[in-house]
């Protein structure tokens, strides 16, 4: 999401310096401290290298109009050494242990979804997510089989997925990275035989979106208050819907009968997957371009802050 922002901020105008690590690739001014994504190198503290890189941040800060934080509750911490003023998306909670660090600080908040607030913070706006749409072509026709895509643990409902194909009687594709060991080698491979469910573990982009362009349906049976959920947008994107249980963000982001089904459990999921081609795809898509796209992200962030800029200002 940053890396979208920032590109769709230069393309109309904007002078922005990206703070990320040193081998990132943008076409805004890059600067940071981080050689390369510490996750990458054992022999990196990652508390350490992100101490550092929001030290040096801040230490320019002065050079800028406005910072944007988008590094969870690190930042804030350290606010109070940000020369102007400072805007904060907030991608989720963690825990409720972080919450003093955001009550405390002097930022704006931005949530992802009006679903995802804390009551205690005071919020500037809420800025859905947008996606590259150009990456996730429209595929007109989709397929017989479903997908379940996103990290495979308890929260994204993995094994609802395949509770739900084996209901509906079609083949399910699961991709994403294991979180969970113990819940996978329990949960989800005894049940993977290449035939009624194909694991491809992660997937890169292009076979991303050949992936969610050739299924009927995306299968989201969360069991957690997701904050956002950005494979339902890209799904919605190449033309196929989401059969999605309704927590958390879900029924903002999924337009019923649009863009696809909200249920509650795995019996109703397999009910609506009958009703499945019932959806328009043209019309999934258009609704996600409508919704979703990282032009509208970016409208929207510049009138949060011409809205700060503008208080700041007293205007």
């Amino acid at each position: 999401m940053t890396g979208l922002l920032a590109e769709g901020l230069v393309a109309r105008g904007l002078d922005v310096t990206l703070f990320a690590t040193l081998d990132s690739e943008t076409s805004a001014h890059l600067d940071g401290v981080c050689p390369h994504g510490y996750a990458e190198d054992p022999g990196m503290d990652g508390r350490v290298w992100e101490a550092m890189h929001v030290a040096h941040a801040f230490s320019r800060s002065a050079e800028f109009d406005l910072v944007h934080n988008h590094l969870d509750w690190l930042p804030l911490a350290f606010a109070e050494h940000c020369r102007v003023p400072l805007v904060t998306t907030i991608h989720g909670f963690s825990g409720p242990g972080i919450l003093p660090a955001y009550a405390r600080a002097n930022s704006a908040y931005v949530s992802i979804s009006d679903s995802d607030r804390a009551d205690d913070l005071d919020y500037v706006a809420t800025v859905h997510h947008g996606i590259d749409l150009a990456g996730l072509p429209f595929s007109p026709a989709g397929g017989p089989g479903l997908v379940a895509f996103g990290r495979v643990h308890p929260d994204k409902g993995t094994d609802a997925a395949i509770e739900i194909a084996r209901l509906s009687g079609r083949p399910l594709t699961i991709c994403g990275i294991v979180q969970d060991e113990r819940y996978f080698m329990e949960r989800v491979a005894p049940h993977v035989d290449g035939e009624q469910v194909t694991f491809l573990g992660s997937v890169g982009p292009k076979q991303r979106a050949e992936i969610l362009g050739g299924s009927a349906a995306l299968l989201h049976p969360i069991s957690f208050d997701e904050p956002f959920g950005l494979s339902v947008v890209e799904s919605m994107a190449c033309g196929t819907p989401v059969v999605a249980y309704r927590r958390g963000s879900m029924p903002e982001v999924v337009d019923e009968g649009v863009t696809g089904f909200l249920v509650g459990n795995a019996a109703a999921a397999a009910q609506a997957i009958e009703r499945i081609d019932t959806i328009d795809r043209a019309g999934c898509r258009a609704r996600a371009e409508q919704r979703f796209g990282a032009d509208r992200m970016v409208t929207d962030y510049l009138t949060v802050y011409r809205d700060i800029d503008l208080g700041r200002r007293g205007h």
